[in-house]
């Protein structure tokens, strides 16, 4: 049985041990995680110095089904030209849609990702997630562009789409609003009532100061970005206050709630939804994303101050260069260091686990789990008060 040990071993759940072992049965169930124990002569793998052993990386947030469009969709658009692009480049061969979703499946295992929170807008992921090793909650995304009269219509296509997806071991699905600025209100009450309290949905999330300014006062880019797709503002009213509170006073306080990006979220915004829901709110950050669409991150300092549960994703390859939950690492690290390390792993891991409903066996080196077991080796600093993901940092499936 494979038997590991490292500089350090980061169990998430607890502190870092110096010099532990890590040891899993055959099919990756984790039977010890500790220090060194007396009189156990097995062969043990050490890694090389300078490196720690941590559970697998969680992705709670990505569009695999656009894996097609790497590289086509132009980095400092701003959000709604970056919209337009994505709508009008993803049509095209569905053998060319079918190849890179599973090469890009298979990148995010070979890059350490034991679980994804992955939006569908189609059922094309269905088979690939079906045979991947990767643990998948498809969010089946639904929009009308706030129009009413569309509601019907829009939802009976997007069911379609639900009914298609990866569901049997170990994955599960749920119908999500896309943004605040595209999902009417009767489109809200039929995602509730197909969702029926339970499971996990996502929202994305004050992205853009154009979605601030729509709220805020009904001006701004948004009316011509709507006219674009044949759809008005006539039936919309701006509330004068957040497009989050907008959202969330219409979504279900009883399902566990993904919001993602919050580029621009305020202190109040977290406070409010921190108070709204009842199955717990965590907040995806995408920062490669960020900075490919907007060239802007969240302020991480107030998620911080509100002991906010932060997951980490990687959104898709139309806004960025990798599906890599290291790279957002590392993006992290690089501007925004004062964020812990230890608070870097546990948004990657235990946290984005606990996001999809998935904690049970994933996100955390606890005995009974089958979480993966990664070795990270080229982190700056000496030890677990200053280390930092580098520009040298790798990450190596070991189980």
């Amino acid at each position: 049985m494979p038997l590991f040990q490292a500089d350090y071993v980061y169990p998430i759940s607890s502190d870092p041990i110096k010099d532990g072992l890590v040891e899993t049965d055959d099919k990756g169930e984790i039977l010890y995680v500790g220090g060194a124990r007396k009189n156990d002569e097995r062969p043990v793998e050490r890694l090389p110095a300078g490196s720690i052993l941590i559970p697998g990386f969680i992705n709670t947030h990505c569009h695999l089904e656009l894996s097609h469009l790497q590289g086509k969709v132009d980095t400092g658009t701003t959000l709604l030209p970056f919209l337009v692009g994505v709508v009008s480049l993803r049509e095209t061969d569905p053998a060319e849609i079918d190849a890179a979703i599973k090469a890009h499946d298979a990148y995010m295992w070979e890059q350490g990702i034991q679980a994804v929170g992955d939006i569908c807008n189609k059922a094309d992921t269905a088979a690939t997630k079906n045979a991947s090793p990767i643990r998948y909650y498809s969010f089946v995304e639904m929009f009308d562009f706030l129009q009413p009269d569309r509601a019907e219509a829009s939802y009976e296509m997007y069911h379609q789409s639900f009914l298609g997806q990866a569901d049997e071991g170990g994955n599960a699905k749920s119908a999500v609003p896309h943004a605040p600025y595209t999902v009417s209100d009767p489109l809200y009450e039929k995602i509730n009532a197909l969702n029926a309290g339970r499971g996990v949905v996502s929202l994305h999330n004050q992205e853009t100061p154009a979605e601030m300014q729509l709220f805020a006062d009904g001006n701004g880019p948004f009316p011509k970005f709507f006219e674009g797709f044949g759809a008005s503002l006539d039936h919309f009213t701006p509330p004068g206050h957040s497009s989050l509170r907008y959202s969330l006073e219409r979504m279900d306080p009883r399902c566990r709630t993904l919001l993602v990006h919050n580029t621009l979220t305020q202190p109040e915004d977290i406070a409010f939804a921190q108070n709204w829901g009842q199955d717990g709110i965590y907040w995806a950050t995408c920062p490669n994303a960020n900075l490919y669409i907007e060239n802007r991150l969240p302020r991480y300092q107030y998620f911080l101050d509100a002991d906010a549960k932060v997951t980490i994703g990687t959104d898709s390859l139309t806004s960025n260069w990798q599906l890599s939950v290291l790279e957002e690492l590392r993006a992290i690290s690089k501007y925004a260091s004062y964020v812990p390390f230890e608070t870097l792993l546990r948004w990657a891991t235990l946290n984005g686990a606990e996001a999809l409903g998935f904690d049970r066996d994933l996100g955390s080196l606890d005995t009974g789990k089958c979480p993966g077991v990664l070795a990270l080796h080229g982190l700056t600093g000496d030890g677990p008060s200053d280390f930092q993901f580098g520009p040298k940092t790798t990450v190596k499936r070991l189980i």
